[in-house]
């Protein structure tokens, strides 16, 4: 690798590899190979994805900028310059999320006699219905909001979509806001015909009334309008005695936080749009303008509203594997499962069965993310009001689930559950669940590690694996973890298990050493690798290193990729491809030829900066051949997806693969072979 590159010459930014993966989520809402109800959730998705980067990543960035930072990054962009570079492909990205909407979209939603209606579009019948609907729902819920000296401008959340209006009243004239509520959906649906499907957006149907809102005054602009806040919490973790007081604290000040993008309908609104502009105290030059509804994310409810099953992708039912016994399953031998095509049921059975179980003494989980409802929950409940040791380490700074968290949190204190929230300075994202049983006199330790969360909502629609074993090597290496977490142990020396922050990196380069040793005797050096994202930029300058000792190496990177494959002289050696599906590929497998005897890995880990240095991670080694051999066949799979990939070019862009002569659907292909 030429040393005198710039850092922009061998690394993509992180930020702009991100917007890319989102680029490929749009995309899908453009393929007509997509059942269309699925196009518009994908384009909802794409709205969504974006509001997040607002909220995360421009967030950082507009800080630094406000700091006077000026230093370039890792990546080789000074804050001001990938701003800009920032803002132009959202301004594209969005732009083209609007022109799918009332393009393509509409047009084929309309083809398929679902519609969405503007006010001047309705029948007799769908007017009254609208009305009542006004006056029984909306009216009564709906606050409008003056803003003078006797009304200060009020705190709108981030997400808030609302309409600000002029007001005149007595030659005065006055700004006012009237907020699109959260607590009914979005989308109202009309009467319509047996095999239609009407619906209007209930901003519209708030739009057309504001004069009720407002008597005695004439309105003379108004314009729907959405504003997104920073959603960081930022606080010493070191210094806080309490942390979920301090989480708290910071959740309930999230309303208050500075507002990080405005975005409004496009028209003639100078004057109004000054007034709102300087009450949010927002810069002018950052405001995005769009072509109708401000928040398209509400599409990603559409398909569930619809009710028309034929038109979303064809349903299957996850394959379960046949046992009676949980505990007497995993005795039997080590498995995996592989979600959404296997069912997540044996996961909740292992709890529930854990927390009935009268030999059961002892259940340890970490949680990051789990669903609303979640039975995982409501099991650890269970057994710790039967008096069963119960211990939970929440990760309370799970990103926009932290209010969520803190709520079971509560639940599980409350039945007697000992809760522990992570470790300051860190977040724990490690999968792992580890139960302790009395059999036959002696002590069994059951573990289960994954790749996902125990999320069961979650699990129907991410590709995950989930390993369940009661090795007595890897019970162990979960013990010793679990008291590092909670108490104040020093780890020892783990058998099965290899953690971050202290090892992990580590441990990888000295895999990849291997390789390129193998490479150097055997000519067989083989890196397999498959993963969310990849931006740690000493793990690329690894893989830079290894592609230009002769090793291969294929990887599957769903998402951002700082990575350049495809360079001569930097990573000839290197393939890189990006699925985007029906399912969203989370889970994480890394393979290692090691001369033709492959040694492959399951982790909660990403290749990423984060989960390397700020992470309680976990990666173990699947030893039984034929799991290992499995584990190949599904990176394989993968590979030979031509439907739904895009490879990574030398050039550091996305190009579809797809052979229409000889599709191959990698996703499809797996729920047909799971369901054998």
């Amino acid at each position: 690798m030429e040393k005198n590159k710039e850092p922009s010459e061998i690394y993509i930014h992180r930020d702009l590899s991100w917007l890319a993966f989102n680029e490929r989520v749009l995309e899908e809402s453009l393929d007509p190979a997509n059942p269309i109800l699925e196009r518009v959730k994908f384009l909802g998705i794409a709205a969504n994805n974006l509001d997040e980067f607002f909220m995360v990543r421009v967030a950082g960035l507009k800080s630094l900028i406000e700091a006077g930072y000026n230093h370039k990054d890792n990546f080789g962009f000074y804050p001001r310059e990938l701003f800009a570079e920032i803002r132009l492909r959202i301004d594209a990205q969005i732009e083209k999320l609007y022109t799918a909407y009332k393009g393509e979209i509409s047009k084929e939603l309309q083809k398929n006699k679902i519609f969405i209606l503007k006010p001047d579009q309705l029948n007799f019948e769908q007017s009254r219905a609208v009305k009542r609907y006004f006056e029984s729902t909306l009216y009564p819920i709906v606050t409008p909001m003056a803003v003078d000296p006797g009304h200060p401008f009020p705190v709108l959340h981030s997400k808030t979509n609302a309409f600000a209006l002029q007001l005149n009243r007595k030659d005065e004239t006055y700004l006012a806001l009237c907020v699109i509520p959260k607590s009914v959906p979005r989308l109202y649906r009309l009467p319509s015909e047996r095999d239609e499907a009407c619906f209007m957006f209930i901003d519209e149907i708030i739009r057309v009334n504001l004069d009720a809102f407002f008597r005695g005054n004439k309105i003379t602009d108004s314009f729907a309008f959405r504003v997104i806040r920073d959603s960081e919490i930022t606080f010493q973790e070191d210094y806080s005695a309490d942390l979920l007081k301090a989480i708290e604290s910071q959740v309930k000040n999230r309303p208050k936080a500075r507002v990080i993008s405005l975005q409004a309908e496009k028209g003639k609104h100078a004057q109004l749009l000054e007034l709102l502009r300087a009450n949010l105290d927002f810069p002018a030059e950052d405001i995005i303008f769009v072509e109708g509804n401000p928040d398209l994310s509400v599409l990603m409810d559409l398909p569930v509203q619809a009710a028309r099953p034929e038109l979303t992708f064809p349903s299957y039912t996850p394959n379960k594997p046949a046992y009676e016994n949980i505990f007497d399953k995993i005795k039997d031998a080590d498995f995996l499962l592989h979600m959404p095509y296997q069912s997540f049921s044996p996961t909740v059975e292992l709890i529930q069965s854990a927390a009935k179980d009268k030999d059961v003494l002892a259940i340890k989980m970490t949680l990051y993310r789990t669903n609303e409802d979640s039975a995982i929950i409501k099991a650890l409940a269970e057994a710790a009001k039967d008096k069963k040791q119960v211990t939970a380490v929440v990760e309370l700074k799970a990103r926009f689930d932290e209010e969520k968290n803190i709520a079971w949190t509560r639940d599980l204190e409350a039945a007697g559950c000992h809760v522990i929230y992570g470790m300051p300075g860190l977040k724990v994202h490690s999968k792992v669940a580890l139960i302790v049983r009395r059999e036959e006199g002696r002590i069994v330790r059951y573990v289960h590690l994954a790749t996902g969360n125990y999320n069961e909502k979650t699990a129907l629609v991410y590709t995950d694996l989930g390993y369940f074993t009661k090795s007595d090597d890897f019970a162990a290496d979960i013990s010793d973890i679990f008291n590092v977490i909670t108490g104040y142990s020093v780890p020892g020396r783990l058998k099965r298990v290899i953690a971050s922050p202290n090892d992990m990196r580590k441990y990888f380069f000295e895999l990849i050493d291997k390789e390129m040793e193998f490479q150097k005797k055997y000519k067989n050096g083989f890196v397999f690798a498959k993963m969310n994202s990849l931006e740690d930029v000493r793990m690329i300058d690894k893989l830079y290193e290894a592609s230009n000792a002769g090793v291969k190496i294929k990887l599957i990177v769903r998402g951002i990729c700082c990575l350049i494959p495809g360079v001569a002289g930097m990573s000839e050696n290197i393939e890189v491809k990006s699925i985007v599906g029906r399912f969203l590929e989370h889970s994480r497998i890394y393979l290692f030829n090691n001369n033709s005897s492959p040694r492959a890995f399951l982790s909660s880990a990403d290749w990423m900066s984060r989960n390397f240095d700020r992470r309680i991670e976990l990666l173990f080694e699947v030893n039984r051949q034929d799991l290992n051999e499995h584990l190949g066949f599904i990176l394989e799979e993968y590979w030979k997806d031509n439907a739904k990939t895009h490879l990574l070019t030398p050039f550091a862009k996305y190009i579809r693969l797809r052979d229409e002569e000889k599709l191959f659907n990698a996703q499809e292909d797996l729920i047909r072979y799971y369901a054998q």
